[in-house]
């Protein structure tokens, strides 16, 4: 057995510390395992009773006769471990441990739960601090949650996984009224041994489940996040997440503008679409995704035909669909012809999208007919019926019209209920017709579908190895580099580079001037201040014989606003003012990410900018179309490609800039905090970029 199937699928039970008052938390999950006609063995261990719900009572956990598959312990934090570590001992092979008082506490907690992993030995540990699980595929309720006294639970294809014990039974509860079946359920909570991604894994094996649903706050391990997101894809399941914790104010910043424009949330979010997991936004989006997806229809194009009797109802579901960028086209002259063929006496409006079938709707089998007619034109890629008040009173011949109208088409047909019937969407829903009670729902829905079909359609992302590159310092470098350090590390991975020279008097400046005939551009030199226009540590479109007075005028306004005295400066060459980018690569808790966005002092104002997680693999960097994407998605870019008669900017260059970038952080990424260019100027076609100024922040 699969080392979990004992904890999903045990044929024995122990509860330790169980209680035979069912109205106490400590009496639930034996009641549960018996009202559920349990087919096992249950050991209740309890010193104070001898017999528990017409079962032996066992002292303790030595005494009870055969090695449990798993346990529940119901005790409290300390006496879990003890408990955890006789289980063990005894050869019990999983256990799940409710008690609270571990790593969420701080401190004191977390040495707890730190002596709770050295007691479990091979044994695997659900929680500590969770509501257990429910495996309704089979039956058997391994909790302690009052959700269960929920009467009309129906198993079905969909399973959930949360961090929070409390969600369970709030998502749990809400399928069970909108007739959406659940196949196992359970709370990872503090994750001291198995995780979410544990879960994913195990329920990728899972015949029972096809979709799976993730409450989570947080990812703790995202290499065997990833890994497990792999091998559920590679199973035909989808995964859908609900994350919380979206506000920016958990962005960490650090020197660079690179922390601040990379953002916590959005670097989540391109986490999940890398590996293809359907983010929900709404909590509503946990029932109405796995309701749009589980039938397995999938859409092979984005035209919808509303098929309504109610104009005030059809026109929410055009204008939600509307705004997911769904198209609407009018029925082709073949399909209006059939349509009116179909009865002489029904007044169709076959002159706009929604069609307006007025009195259709109090006629099921030419409901039925007109579905069919929909279905087969090659106008549409699937059909949202608007079911009105006339369904309240014949919900299973509606329901059953849509269904036969159906047939074997492979297009997905959903269902609005306009007026509030949650036991009629419930109909609709267990029947497998997906059926939504708010019209942005429902679009919602169909953009999910949209989503999951597009990448069902996908090729696999090409990664591209890298050649490593000798290391420029054998000692590694450490806190953060200066501007003209920085830049020369970046230089030996192919980034081109303004002329520059450090100088410390304004002769020198001088010479410079005479070598590259331009202007100057004076700036400061430190390791301790990177945001240099910041502290007027930059002054442009000088002149050699100005730099003396402005070398001295700066070293005096730094150290006032400052307190730190500057001894060297950076002269370097002016260049015209084409576009400006920003590069940047940080670490994050999900791994190393990418951000390319527009640049210079403005870069954060804007925020035209986009993320990628690079491959964990050292070895790996990025394709030329994965560079040539994130491009794509700034808004600027239109500026790059020759807009209103400009001249093209060389894209070519840019990426291939980009790649040694992306070495250079993939080759020292164990060490590397982040690092940044901004600005770096892309010049016109042929003429490549240039870097301008350079940030690079290691570990101490």
């Amino acid at each position: 057995m699969n080392s979990l199937d004992y904890l999903f699928k045990p044929n024995s039970v122990a509860i330790i510390g169980a209680s035979a008052d069912p109205t106490k938390t400590s009496g639930l999950p034996g009641a549960y395992l018996v009202k559920r006609n349990f087919s096992g063995e249950i050991y209740f261990v309890n010193p104070r009773y001898t017999e528990m719900l017409g079962k032996p009572c066992y002292p303790d956990i030595a005494a009870i006769p055969q090695v449990p598959d798993m346990a529940i312990i119901l005790l409290g934090a300390k006496n879990s471990i003890q408990a955890v570590k006789d289980l063990a001992e005894k050869g019990c092979k999983a256990a799940i441990v409710l008690a609270s008082g571990f790593a969420e506490l701080g401190a004191e907690g977390q040495e707890l739960q730190r002596q709770l992993l050295a007691a479990k030995g091979n044994m695997r540990i659900l929680g500590p601090n969770t509501i257990g699980l429910m495996n309704l595929t089979d039956n058997i309720a391994l909790s302690a949650s009052s959700a269960l006294e929920i009467a009309n639970l129906n198993a079905g294809s969909v399973a959930i996984v949360s961090q929070s014990g409390g969600i369970i039974g709030s998502i749990l509860s809400r399928a069970a009224g909108s007739g959406l079946g659940l196949s196992k359920l359970v709370a990872t909570s503090n994750e001291a041994d198995l995780d979410v991604a544990d879960m994913v894994d195990y329920l990728s094996d899972d015949p029972a489940t096809k979709i799976i649903l993730l409450y989570l706050e947080g990812v703790r391990h995202p290499e065997k996040f990833e890994l497990a997101a792999k091998k559920a894809k590679l199973a035909g399941k989808t995964l859908i997440v609900y994350k919380i914790g979206k506000s920016e104010s958990g962005a960490r910043s650090a020197a660079s503008h690179t922390g601040a424009m990379a953002g916590e949330d959005r670097i989540y979010d391109q986490f999940f679409k890398q590996n293809q997991v359907l983010r929900a936004d709404y909590f509503s989006d946990l029932i109405d995704f796995p309701v749009s997806i589980q039938n397995g229809k999938r859409l092979s194009n984005n035209r919808i035909a509303i098929l309504t009797s109610s104009g005030g109802a059809a026109t929410l579901i055009a204008d939600n669909l509307g705004l997911m960028n769904f198209e609407m086209p009018l029925p082709n002259a073949d399909t209006a012809q059939t349509l009116r063929s179909l009865d002489e006496n029904l007044p169709i409006d076959l002159g706009s999208n929604p069609i307006d079938v007025t009195l259709a709707g109090l006629k099921p089998e030419l409901l039925k007919k007109i579905i069919a007619t929909l279905l087969a034109s090659d106008d549409y890629d699937a059909i949202a019926v608007v079911v009105g008040s006339s369904a309240l009173a014949m919900p299973d011949l509606m329901a059953g019209a849509i269904r036969e109208g159906m047939g074997d088409s492979t297009k997905p047909i959903f269902a609005y209920v306009s007026p509030y019937a949650p036991q009629l969407v419930a109909t609709f829903i267990r029947q497998g017709i997906p059926a939504f009670a708010a019209p942005e729902g429902c679009a919602r829905g169909l953009k999910a579908l949209w989503q999951v079909s597009q990448w069902e359609k996908q090729a696999p992302v090409v990664v591209s190895p890298i050649e490593r590159t000798a290391m420029p310092n054998p000692d590694g470098f450490k806190g953060t580099l200066n501007e003209h350090d920085a830049k020369a590390l970046f230089g030996k991975f192919g980034m081109p580079m303004a002329r520059e020279r450090v100088i410390t008097t304004s002769l020198q400046a001088t010479i410079f001037e005479a070598e590259v005939k331009k202007p100057l551009v004076l700036k400061i030199l430190s390791d301790q201040i990177t945001h240099k226009t910041d502290v007027g540590g930059v002054v442009m479109n000088l002149r050699g014989i100005q730099v003396g007075a402005e070398l001295e005028k700066m070293r005096t306004n730094v150290l006032a606003k400052t307190g730190i005295r500057i001894e060297e400066f950076l002269i370097q060459e002016m260049l015209p003012k084409d576009l400006e980018l920003f590069i940047g690569v940080k670490k994050d808790i999900l791994g190393f990410v990418l951000i390319i966005g527009s640049g210079g002092i403005t870069a954060e104002v804007f925020k035209d900018s986009t993320v990628y997680l690079l491959p964990h693999e050292a070895h790996l960097g990025v394709s030329e179309e994965v560079v040539l994407g994130m491009l794509q998605s700034l808004r600027i870019w239109p500026l790059m490609t020759g807009f209103r008669g400009q001249e093209p900017l060389d894209i070519p260059a840019l990426i291939k800039v980009v790649q040694g970038f992306v070495r250079m952080a993939q080759q020292y990424r164990h060490t590397l905090i982040e690092a940044e260019v901004n600005p770096i100027l892309v010049h016109v076609q042929n003429q490549g970029v240039t870097a301008v100024d350079a940030v690079a922040v290691f570990e101490k």
